[in-house]
């Protein structure tokens, strides 16, 4: 029988309803949530997903504002423009899009905003209280990766699990989150020598790579949950481009249990998240 698949867009329409009413009991409290994003250097794709994400906020009742700054912008003045940001009270939030300008450096930025603002999770000292096992805000989309597998309603706890990608803000996220869970978790990286040896043990399998058809039915166990982070454009023999994961989609369906589909899996549940770091943040600022 084909697998189940995980329907990460309602999922994130959960999400989204909860987190909307919890914004507004903030708000009538007093306390509005006010996210802002820095873009530093304009481009098409930027503004568009800067766009994407104001309508997402403003459809929880959180306020976006989008602080724009020229691609030659200092690292000092960048700086600046967050420490500004981490001693405002009225902004709650703060996240920085990427890619940054070459003369910038991501990490170096990125630990500068306060880790109760930082909405992606992505300060180092966000990653340290994971690796802890006191997750303060996590990344977003491994935060979204967990509870995907969450509605599976397979018990993490004690299972096999196998990240595939070892990326600083999803594939290690992703591994120390289920190991807080207390899942038994191998971490499969660019030196791994037979990945095959380790996906094929995988009670749950998720592939962070980038690379389309990575995973093929010879890869996964029977009964498997598969999460497929891999984004990739494809031309297919028509000419025509289609939006694929790093998993043959329709090849593994048919031997494994659960599965998210490429898109309409971990992508809209990425974006749902950020909507509810961004309300942690919020709520954690009142306990200061």
């Amino acid at each position: 029988m084909p697998a189940t698949i995980i329907d990460g867009a309602a999922l994130a329409a959960e999400v989204k309803r909860d987190a909307k009413r919890r914004v507004q009991e903030l708000t009538a409290a007093g306390r509005p949530v006010h996210l802002t994003a820095i873009l530093v250097g304009s481009t098409a794709a930027g503004e568009l997903y800067a766009s994407r994400q104001a309508e997402a906020c403003r459809a929880a009742g959180i306020s976006y504002d989008l602080l724009p700054l020229p691609a030659e912008t200092s690292f000092a003045e960048v700086a600046g423009t967050i420490r500004c940001l981490n001693n405002e009270p009225s902004v709650t939030g703060i996240m920085l899009h990427l890619p940054l300008p070459p003369h910038l450096d991501a990490t170096e930025v990125q630990y500068l905003i306060d880790p109760v603002k930082d909405v992606e999770g992505v300060n180092p000292a966000n990653i340290g209280y994971v690796v802890y096992g006191h997750t303060l805000i996590a990344p977003c989309t491994a935060q979204a990766t967990i509870e995907l597998i969450r509605s599976t309603g397979v018990t993490i706890r004690g299972a096999e699990a196998v990240v595939v990608g070892a990326s600083e803000i999803v594939g290690k996220p992703v591994a120390l989150l289920l190991a807080e869970q207390m899942a038994t978790v191998t971490l499969c990286h660019i030196a791994t020598r037979d990945l095959k040896l380790h996906t094929q043990r995988a009670d749950i399998l998720v592939v962070a790579v980038g690379k389309a058809g990575l995973i093929t039915a010879d890869h996964v166990k029977e009964g498997a949950v598969i999460i497929d982070i891999g984004i990739n454009r494809v031309t297919l023999p028509d000419g025509t481009k289609k939006t694929v994961g790093d998993v043959d989609f329709e090849a593994v369906r048919q031997k494994v249990a659960y599965i998210t589909p490429v898109p309409g899996g971990v992508g809209p549940m990425t974006v749902a998240m950020l909507l509810k770091n961004t309300l942690r943040s919020a709520e954690l600022g009142l306990k200061r």
